[in-house]
């Protein structure tokens, strides 16, 4: 992840009831694309936030912690909020602004020991908020820790209010420094899980959990976008993310489609595409768009998963040739192994996104919500 704290005032979080700080001073940033993400069984996720920052869960977005809040009101409050195709089971229920930190961020605060639940190894937050400030006990927030999920502490918006510490801090940075000083996101990580094949921590290596989130996000758009005709995406990186899932999603019929990486540092795109791969600001959310605008889709990454597609690193072959390298390529490293499956796209994400988009109303996307399992079993999610 990428700690680039936006502009604004620093804020502490304070419990609503006694006004105890329950937060170090927080700067904000964008809620990241795998902030809710539920990856594999057993595995441990590293921390969701960076030290020192905060990000902000709108109303239309929740699919957290279930906190006490208002009543979700009429029948169609969901399609209000912007929510298009709910259905029984697919969303949650409570919908109210929400906060999220890094653990290590909280002060002031205790576990409510009758609020621990979880799958195996740690706090899920099902039951509740599960810490509580420590001045005055009532409960403030939710801890998440529990395998499979990134740890988080997630604020409950009714119980704390937001206080401003010092001045305001750095305008965010423009697109081009931005760039200049970000680091790409890479394709594949070693996975760390508990228990399995042999005792203790064991590992392997296997796609970024970051990446697939990222993919269910713009592969929504892209579907949404493509009102069911075939969609093509670049070669190299990026057809290995989407090409395979579209191409069994999308009709064959009609004409094709085209879908291209831009962004700061890339050539201006044709003006004949029709969709365009673009990053997400980190500090503000904001999607960069060309100079002048465009007629384009624009489809939503994460700067660094963008930044691998549009600049992609090279990786040593694993075998190297017999010939001798060229002293650039010499390293002690080896390269990293490469995952044993071909890429798949995060069913949860994809599904939470697409269900708020106003075209998920049409029958044909009601039917992808409705085949995801299969799609999931067939190994495309």
């Amino acid at each position: 992840m990428l700690s680039f704290p936006a502009g604004g005032h620093v804020i502490v979080f304070v419990c609503a009831r006694c006004g105890a700080e329950l937060t170090a001073p927080l700067s904000q940033v964008a809620l990241p694309t795998h902030a809710h993400q539920k990856y594999g069984n057993g595995v441990q996720l590293s921390v969701l936030m960076e030290p020192g920052t905060f990000a902000v869960e709108s109303e239309s977005e929740t699919w957290g912690p279930s906190w006490p809040s208002r009543d979700a009101g009429a029948p169609d409050a969901a399609a209000a909020l912007g929510i298009h195709a709910s259905a029984d089971g697919m969303l949650s229920g409570d919908v109210t602004d929400s906060f999220v930190i890094a653990p290590g961020d909280t002060r002031g605060t205790v576990l409510i020991p009758e609020k621990t639940s979880g799958y195996c190894c740690g706090l899920d937050g099902t039951d509740g908020p599960n810490m509580a400030c420590e001045a005055c006990d009532l409960p403030v927030a939710s801890r998440i820790d529990d395998c499979s999920l990134w740890q988080a502490v997630w604020l409950a918006p009714n119980a704390v209010h937001r206080h401003a510490v010092g001045d305001p801090g750095p305008a965010p940075l423009p697109w081009a420094d931005l760039t200049a000083a970000a680091a790409g996101t890479p394709p594949y990580e070693p996975i760390t899980s508990w228990g399995g094949r042999q005792l203790g921590l064991y590992h392997w290596w296997s796609w970024s959990p970051r990446w697939e989130a990222a993919a269910g996000r713009a592969l929504a758009h892209l579907l949404a976008a493509s009102g069911g005709r075939p969609v093509s995406v670049p070669h190299g990186p990026t057809a290995d993310v989407f090409q395979r899932t579209l191409d069994a999603l999308l009709s064959a019929d009609g004409p094709t489609l085209h879908a291209a990486l831009a962004g700061p540092n890339l050539p201006a795109p044709d003006t004949d595409t029709d969709l365009l791969l673009v990053p997400e600001h980190p500090q503000t959310g904001e999607t960069w768009a060309p100079a002048g605008g465009t007629s384009a889709y624009l489809v939503p990454l994460p700067l660094g998963v963008w930044l691998w597609l549009a600049f992609p690193e090279p990786h040593l072959p694993a075998d190297p040739p017999p010939q001798v390298l060229p002293v650039e390529l010499l390293r002690d490293d080896p390269p990293s192994p490469r995952p044993d499956h071909l890429f798949r796209v995060d069913a949860g994400v994809f599904r939470h996104t697409l269900l708020r988009l106003p075209i998920a109303c049409d029958p044909w996307l009601r039917e992808v919500l409705e085949n995801l399992p299969t799609y999931v079993r067939s190994g495309l999610f």
